[in-house]
């Protein structure tokens, strides 16, 4: 028996890049519209009068040529001639007149270009035969999953990272046992940690706040009760621990409403006590973990989850279980193609919702008959778009997410679609980070990395590694509650 035969049976029915592929389909499929829902309302300082967005969809890659004729673009011509292999979105949109949508001027504009990754579903060359390709003049072993701006090969590498909506918990030097979670919505990622020190005493810490707010105030101000607080919790030692620090809070005495506005107090000192208790509501449903939703209702949900961060924090202190390794990989999540396009999009949409708002605002102050399709400017989206995918810097301050394709043959071009970035930095030493780990093995090579100071920060998938690309975690929370293998409550 060949000793290869499984292994070139796996790589003849699986393509080598089928997780980058996957994954920007999933992105056109359903991150796009979620992107849209949550930035569907353009409401401009015009009095009266709104846009809201309805669908968006995206045609097959098309090109206007000088005599503004339009035709269908293969990968090869746009390679040819120096373009941008993209298709053009279009965006369904209803002008709200009073709060009442005007479905009579209701219509559909063209507002800009995606990059199409060769070999996805929007491409021409998805599904043809060997046969059909070389006719049409393209590669017919070229794995696709790349992108081709002005004429150049680009990829966009995974970058490995933290898993977001997870308690980590970890021993912090000078700060004691800390649970963390980046709490991660579609628009937001909030950084949100509960903190053990050496006498038991519980801080919980997330964005807008320098220093860390008593547990037991935000509690209450979540609205639970002191009973509540500790039912919760069936540990016997770590209910000692909640009980010293109900003990100890000054929030015990306070009701839910007192809570809140001692908190607004604490955000912001010295203001009047309508804008405290609007910045105490703005901190409790906004920056205190988002990922669980932004609306009063689930304000004693928030409470449970904090509480289950400050039981996981004393459990380790008092080596009932072992604190987590961030290294692991369990505790981390790779973001293809279609993660880092949903973080593209998302925010050149809010530029361009900004530019739709400016552009309303200044017609409306010429006095100007105002139409929406005259205010919409397609550049904005695309010119957002293309620059970062050009130079490979992205949104959130990270450099080299959009890398060229390497050309110099076949095995370098797999290993760059192939290729995991650590967001670390490369000056320090981060030793524990450049390991390997004994959870890389059969996900990542152990022996494929660059040498200088790269080593262990750039990684690549193993030869029959495959990356899931992810699924609707609310869908399964709501058949796990449907089911009762979960407690709502909780």
């Amino acid at each position: 028996m060949d000793n290869h035969e499984i292994l070139e049976s796996y790589l003849n029915s699986t393509s080598m890049v089928h997780q980058q592929i996957e994954s920007y389909n999933r992105f056109i499929r359903i991150g796009m519209h979620k992107i849209l829902e949550s930035n569907s309302l353009v409401e401009p300082e015009v009095s009266d009068f709104a846009i809201k967005f309805t669908n968006i969809r995206l045609e097959s890659p098309v090109i206007i040529e000088s005599d503004s004729s339009t035709k269908r673009i293969m990968p090869n011509e746009a390679l040819a001639r120096n373009l941008t292999y993209a298709a053009p979105i279009y965006i369904t949109y209803v002008p709200v007149v009073s709060g009442i949508e005007k479905s009579d001027a209701a219509g559909e504009a063209f507002v800009g270009e995606m990059p199409v990754m060769v070999k996805s579903d929007l491409c021409y060359t998805h599904n043809m035969t060997r046969e059909k390709l070389m006719e049409e003049g393209e590669d017919a072993d070229d794995p696709g999953g790349y992108f081709i701006i002005k004429g150049t090969e680009r990829v966009l590498v995974g970058i490995e990272d933290l898993a977001p909506n997870r308690i980590i918990t970890t021993k912090e030097k000078g700060k004691g046992i800390v649970s963390k979670v980046f709490s991660t919505t579609v628009n937001f990622r909030a950084r949100c940690s509960v903190t053990r020190d050496e006498y038991g005493i519980y801080s919980v810490l997330f964005p807008t706040v320098a220093r860390g707010m008593d547990l037991v105030l935000i509690l209450r101000a979540l609205g639970m009760q002191i009973k509540d607080i500790t039912d919760a919790i069936e540990n016997k030692e770590v209910r000692n621990d909640l009980l010293l620090n109900i003990d100890l809070s000054a929030a015990k005495e306070m009701g839910p409403t007192d809570a809140l506005m001692e908190m607004g107090r604490l955000a912001a000192p010295n203001q009047t006590k309508e804008y405290q208790k609007k910045r105490a509501e703005i901190q409790l449903d906004t920056y205190i973990l988002p990922h669980l939703g932004s609306t009063p209702e689930v304000r004693k949900e928030k409470g449970i989850y904090l509480l289950h961060m400050a039981e996981r924090s004393s459990l380790v202190a008092f080596k009932s279980v072992r604190a987590d390794d961030k290294d692991h990989y369990a505790n981390k999540r790779v973001k293809l193609a279609g993660d880092l396009m949903e973080e593209l999009f998302n925010n050149a949409i809010k530029f361009f919702v900004k530019d739709i708002k400016y552009h309303i605002e200044r017609t409306t102050a010429r006095g100007r008959r105002l139409t929406v399709r005259t205010n919409i400017n397609p550049d904005t989206l695309t010119e957002k778009i293309l620059y970062s995918m050009g130079t490979g810097s992205w949104p959130a301050g990270q450099t080299g997410v959009s890398q060229v394709l390497e050309r110099m043959n076949m095995i370098s071009s797999l290993a760059v679609l192939r290729r995991v970035k650590s967001p670390l930095s490369k000056k320090h030493p981060h030793f524990m980070a450049r390991d390997v780990h004994g959870t890389h093995i059969g996900k990542l090579c152990p022996s494929e990395a660059p040498e200088g100071t790269d080593v262990g920060l750039t990684k690549y998938l193993a030869l029959m590694a495959k990356v899931t690309v992810g699924a609707d975690s609310k869908a399964l929370e709501e058949k796990l509650k449907e089911l009762k293998l979960i407690d709502e409550k909780r």
